[in-house]
């Protein structure tokens, strides 16, 4: 578990609500105290700010940051206030809903999330929309992109790290077998191995692929299936390897070429920060010999940058 950067001077959670009060008063906002408090408080330090502060001033926290803030930064605040698993069932709620269908983003949470995160965020879901996510999967995705997700929600996986390497051997002849062999592809079996195997076997699938055929079974996903289903596999497969690794090109490629994809880089840095941040800098400093800090101070700006590289912590 990654620990923030919390400054020296250990401030209680009362203390905070007060000095966002005051953060808040007069004219306009003070819009720095607000991000060093906050950027720098983890998830329980967050909840109990709220509460202190609705207790003391009878106003909700949320509510008041929404008026106070605008747009990117708003929106990364926001979103960072609550835990992960409220802010996952946020994410894909608002991926699998008509106005704002964003499958991608929805799909990216879902195939890149733990099996004990999934049943937690899960039962978030249900509580805070109260609507299961299933019944939103089967609204808004479709073919072999909903199967893959239905059942990879639903599927209680194995989460340590033995694997059987005969069992692994099998699948990759089984996904040869219903992909690169065939003319065509026969997608059950994808979703089958990919929605039931654990991630340490799909890893151990993946390298047996590569000894027993010469090629990676990610180029073979990528040559046997498209669109939000491939999406959904790729994700699926690089996380069972290396999420960080997988995170890394996920940022590399939102803030690449012209203009930067913000709901991306905010929704990456924003969830990853409290899981696996210091991995996810390893890895984007390896593969593209830059930091993660300096990728996103060239791109960002003002007090979202500011808010942004705060919650990165030490640029290395």
């Amino acid at each position: 578990m990654a620990t923030l950067n919390v400054p020296p001077a250990l401030t209680s959670p009362r203390d905070d609500a007060i000095q966002l009060y005051r953060a808040f008063k007069g004219f306009g906002c003070d819009t720095s105290a607000v991000i060093n408090i906050l950027a720098h408080r983890d998830s329980t330090q967050r909840m109990l700010i709220q509460q202190e502060y609705k207790t003391m001033y009878s106003g909700d926290l949320l509510k008041r940051l929404s008026s106070e803030l605008s747009g990117k930064l708003e929106t990364a605040v926001l979103l960072w206030m609550h835990d992960p698993p409220g802010r996952d069932a946020i994410i894909v709620k608002q991926g699998l809903s008509s106005d704002t269908l964003n499958l991608e983003a929805a799909t990216e949470v879902i195939c890149s999330r733990t099996p004990s995160q999934i049943q937690t965020f899960k039962q978030h879901y249900h509580a805070k929309f109260g609507v299961h996510l299933e019944h939103d999967i089967e609204s808004h995705a479709s073919g072999d992109h909903k199967q893959l997700l239905l059942a990879y929600v639903s599927v209680p996986r194995y989460e340590g790290r033995e694997f059987d390497n005969q069992m692994a051997q099998n699948d990759a002849k089984a996904l040869y077998k219903a992909g690169e062999k065939k003319l065509g592809t026969d997608e059950k079996t994808f979703i089958r191995i990919f929605s039931e195997r654990s991630a340490a076997h799909l890893a151990a699938v993946n390298s047996a692929y590569h000894n027993m055929y010469g090629n990676s079974l990610k180029k073979a996903v990528k040559g046997e299936t498209s669109g939000h289903f491939k999406h959904a596999l790729l994700t699926i497969l690089q996380c069972s390897e290396n999420p960080a690794k997988y995170f890394a090109k996920v940022l590399r490629k939102a803030m690449k070429g012209l203009g930067t994809d913000d709901t991306t880089l905010i929704t990456v840095v924003v969830t990853r920060t409290e899981i696996d941040m210091q991995y996810i800098k390893a890895e984007y400093l390896k593969k593209y010999k830059k930091t993660l800090n300096d990728a996103v101070h060239s791109e960002t700006s003002g007090h979202y940058r500011a808010f942004l590289l705060a919650l990165l912590g030490p640029n290395q």
